[in-house]
């Protein structure tokens, strides 16, 4: 494993007036980990994501991506830079097929001009065929072949998750974001994310960081784990470590941390 960090929070923090959302909190995900961050609700974990994603700008701290500065990103500019994302509430366009939907998320690679494009010559043709193959690659490895001409509005909510996780690889990120992606779904639909997740980690070299309240689920993938309570960091380490932490077995009232 690389000595640096393909992600690197550096004492964060987030202020919305004078409530503290997220305070002095540091975490690194190391390239090919699969990294935690829970804590009960309103703990801070989804308003950390939107820091690292860019979705609201840092009251104070330091974000590095690749040992790059974040602060330099657009929150447009995230995706291309390889940071993927997915939401709690689907962000997905419900009248578009799968198809159509994993299409979108290839748009940050298409790099010409509005000629280009008219003329659909080139690089347009060559960015397109190369979107296509790499949709139909993604479609494959989520098996959801069946479903791939179909509106996402017709899909089971197990099947629109995996959808949205497609759109996220399909910009080929380097760090996947993954926010409460099992939430809602059954037991197998679980074991499915999770063998993805892993294969993700695994056969595309993605490192991924995930807010996740199925704790079977965070002990079984994490190679490590933080938890936040009222915005502030108060454990980490491994699965085991993290869940015999007395600051954590309180901060879940003892039932949570144990049973999900």
């Amino acid at each position: 494993m690389s000595a640096a960090p393909i992600l690197d929070v550096r004492g964060v923090s987030r202020y919305f007036g004078g409530v503290k959302a997220v305070n002095d909190v540091s975490l690194q995900v190391m390239p090919g980990e699969i990294v935690s961050l829970i804590g009960p609700n309103g703990a801070g974990k989804t308003t950390t994501f939107n820091l690292i994603s860019g979705v609201i700008p840092l009251s104070a701290g330091q974000i590095l991506f690749k040992g790059e500065d974040t602060a330099r990103l657009k929150s447009s500019d995230y995706a291309a830079a390889g940071i993927g994302r997915t939401f709690q509430n689907l962000a997905l366009f419900r009248h578009g097929t799968v198809v159509e939907n994993l299409l979108i998320g290839r748009h940050v690679h298409f790099n010409y001009s509005v000629l280009e494009s008219l003329l659909f010559w080139g690089r347009p043709r060559n960015a397109e065929i190369a979107a296509r193959r790499k949709v139909e690659q993604i479609i494959e490895f989520l098996e959801i072949e069946e479903l791939r001409d179909k509106p996402v509005s017709q899909l089971a909510y197990g099947q629109q998750k995996r959808v949205e996780l497609g759109r996220a690889l399909a910009c080929e990120p380097a760090l996947l974001l993954l926010d409460e992606i099992v939430a809602g779904m059954n037991r197998e639909e679980k074991e499915d994310i999770a063998r993805f997740t892993l294969d993700i980690r695994d056969e595309f070299g993605v490192s991924v960081l995930m807010i996740e309240h199925d704790m079977q689920v965070v002990m079984d993938l994490s190679d490590r784990i933080y938890v936040l309570d009222f915005g502030c960091l108060i454990a980490e380490g491994t699965p085991q470590q993290v869940a015999a932490d007395p600051r954590v077995l309180a901060a879940y009232l003892g039932g949570e941390a144990t049973h999900g």
